[in-house]
C-alpha cells in the first residue's frame, strides 16, 4: 500500500487494527484498490490539516444501531419481509423516501405500543458507536443523531450512546396503538442536510470541520457536503457516490480516519 501511494512510513494508530500513511498528493483510488487486492481493509483519504472534526452528524438505523427499527416493528404484524423490501429500495434511492415511509407506517396501524418497547429491547448498538461519540465529545465536538426513523428510538439511542441531541420523525398513536400515521413534515434527506448546516453554523465551523456518517440514500446529501462524509456499510448507490466508505470495520474507523490513536479513545462498547 505504501509504495502504491508513494507514502511515508506508516503511523500505527491501533495495533492490528489501523494505521495512517502520509502522502504528498491525494492517492489514486484505483492504485489503492489494486494494492489491497480484495483484502477486507478500508482505506480513507483525508487531509492532514483539520483532520479532527468539531461536529458529528450520524444516521441511526444500520449505522449507530445494527438494524432497521421500522422493519423490526413490522415483525410484530407478520410483515417484516414485505416492509424490509420497501426499506431496501427506499434506502438505495429507488423510491421517494417520504412516500415509502408513509406507506410502511400505514401498514403498522393498530400495532400495540408495547411492540415499540419490545423492539427497543432487541436493538443492538453498532460496535464502536459509544467510542466514536464519547471520544469526539471529549475533544469538544458536538454530536447529533439524525434519523428518518422515529423519536421513540432516537431518544433512547441518543441517551445510550451519549449524543448531544437527536432529530427524527414522530409516530402517531391513540394512546394504546399506532394510528398508522407519522407526524408531518417528514424528516428526510433535506432535513438531515439542514441539520448539518445549522449545527456547523451554530458552532461557527467551516464545513471542512464536519463529519457525517450514514448508509442510505437519505444520508447522501449530508455525506457529500460534510468535510468527511462516510458511507458506512452502505447501500450500493450510496457507497458508489460517497467520497469515503467503510465496508469492513466498525465505527472506530471514523476515529482512526481523524487521526486518533487507540489510547485516546474514550469508552468501550
Amino acid at each position: 500500500m505504501r509504495d502504491a501511494i508513494q507514502g511515508a512510513a506508516p503511523e500505527l494508530l491501533s495495533p492490528g487494527e489501523a494505521a495512517g500513511i502520509f502522502c504528498t498528493a491525494p492517492p489514486d483510488p484505483a492504485a489503492v484498490g489494486a494494492a489491497l487486492a480484495g483484502a477486507p481493509v478500508d482505506a480513507i483519504a483525508t487531509r492532514a490539516r483539520g483532520r479532527r472534526k468539531g461536529l458529528l452528524v450520524a444516521d441511526m438505523d444500520s449505522t449507530i444501531v445494527t438494524t432497521e427499527t421500522l422493519d423490526e416493528l413490522a415483525a410484530f404484524v407478520g410483515l417484516k419481509e414485505r416492509i424490509a423490501a420497501i426499506t431496501r429500495r427506499a434506502m438505495n434511492g429507488e423510491l421517494d423516501f417520504a412516500a415509502a415511509l408513509r406507506e410502511r407506517v400505514g401498514m403498522l396501524k393498530g400495532l400495540p405500543l408495547a411492540a415499540l418497547e419490545a423492539t427497543w429491547g432487541r436493538t443492538v448498538l453498532t460496535p464502536g458507536a459509544r467510542e466514536l461519540v464519547g471520544t469526539m465529545r471529549a475533544h469538544n465536538a458536538t454530536t447529533a443523531l439524525v434519523s428518518g426513523g422515529f423519536s421513540f428510538f432516537t431518544s433512547r439511542v441518543a441517551a445510550a450512546v451519549g449524543f448531544d441531541l437527536h432529530h427524527s420523525n414522530v409516530l402517531l398513536d391513540d394512546g394504546q396503538a399506532l394510528s398508522g400515521e407519522v407526524a408531518e413534515p417528514i424528516q428526510g434527506k433535506d432535513a438531515k442536510l439542514a441539520t448539518l448546516r445549522e449545527l456547523a453554523a451554530a458552532r461557527r465551523l467551516r464545513m471542512a470541520a464536519t463529519l457525517a456518517v450514514g448508509d442510505g440514500a437519505n444520508d447522501l446529501p449530508m455525506l457529500l457536503e460534510a468535510g468527511l462524509g462516510v458511507a458506512f456499510h452502505a447501500r450500493p448507490t450510496v457507497a458508489a457516490a460517497a467520497r469515503a466508505r467503510v465496508d469492513h470495520a466498525n465505527l472506530r474507523a471514523l476515529l482512526f480516519a481523524q487521526g486518533y490513536h487507540a489510547e485516546e479513545i474514550v469508552g468501550a462498547d
